[in-house]
C-alpha cells in the first residue's frame, strides 16, 4: 500500500510547459529574454500566476 502523502511529495516527471523566463543565478531572480525581471510583467503573472524558482527551494518566490 502506498502512503497517501507520497501522492503529493513524489515528482511526476518533467513538465512539457515552456516558460518565457529563465533563472539568472547572478541576480538570483527569474528574468525575461530582454533582461527585465519576470515579476515586472503583469501579463506573464496573469498567465502563470507566479514565477516560482526551483533554485534551492521549490517554495522560493521572486517577489
Amino acid at each position: 500500500m502506498r502512503p497517501f502523502t507520497l501522492n503529493y511529495t513524489s515528482p511526476r516527471g518533467l513538465s512539457d510547459a515552456v516558460t518565457p523566463y529563465h533563472f539568472d543565478p547572478a541576480r538570483q531572480l527569474n528574468v525575461l529574454p530582454d533582461g527585465r525581471l519576470a515579476v515586472s510583467d503583469p501579463d506573464l503573472l496573469l498567465a502563470v500566476g507566479t514565477t516560482t524558482s526551483t533554485a534551492g527551494s521549490a517554495t522560493h518566490f521572486d517577489d
